[in-house]
């Protein structure tokens, strides 16, 4: 029971995500870890959706980290994996990549396993980064609550801090100037949704 309501309130989550990103013409990209694709694959089960979502990336390795998203060696060896500085990497090098408006990164321990000292099952870190040079991050203690349920309550997450992003200025200062506080390359202008198709993605 309490799995088909988090099913529930996943798809009512991503349908309104959907839909905001539609009016205010929004691209996402997903980067995840611990979650495996989980949030994407929420926003693609709708049909649709490929006006909104652009792509996804799995980084479930350091290796993966680095060599997809750009995440610095020293950040990883630093703050490890879990941390809210490798989110806000992962969100940033995904933002980068896709040239997209929006992307979310998380990164955590679902467990059974994989805890170390400060670092205990459950504990995951998300990040959104926007074009416009917004970044936000959050930290969840989810507790040994089971490997899926952990996954699970993270998808409602990172859609609920996508929801919060994508409600807030398109453009909050000028990009240049906004954006280089992420990271000076990101500078590119963001794409114009009106100058070509999508193409419908299977």
């Amino acid at each position: 029971m309490a799995s088909e309501r988090h099913i529930g309130s996943t798809t009512t989550l991503a349908r309104s995500l959907l839909d905001l990103c539609r009016s205010r013409k929004l691209t996402i990209a997903t980067a995840e870890s611990c979650t495996g694709g989980l949030v994407a694959g929420a926003l693609t089960d709708i049909p649709g959706s490929s006006d909104v979502i652009d792509r996804g990336f799995v980084t479930y390795s350091n290796d993966a980290k680095r060599a997809m998203l750009g995440v610095e060696a020293d950040t990883l060896a630093n703050f490890g994996a879990v941390s809210k500085e490798t989110a806000t990497q992962m969100a940033v090098g995904a933002l980068e990549r896709a040239d997209v408006d929006l992307a979310v990164a998380i990164t955590g321990i679902a467990g059974p396993g994989g805890a170390v000292p400060g670092k205990p099952v459950g504990l995951v870190h998300f990040a959104v980064a926007a074009r416009d040079g917004r970044i936000t991050t959050h930290e969840c203690r989810f507790g040994a609550i089971g490997r899926s349920a952990v996954r699970q309550r993270s998808v409602i997450e990172a859609l609920r801090m996508l929801m919060e992003m994508a409600r807030g200025p398109k453009t909050a200062a000028p990009k240049r100037a906004a954006v280089s506080r992420i990271r000076p390359r990101v500078t590119r202008t963001a794409r114009r949704h009106a100058s070509k198709a999508r193409r419908p993605r299977g």
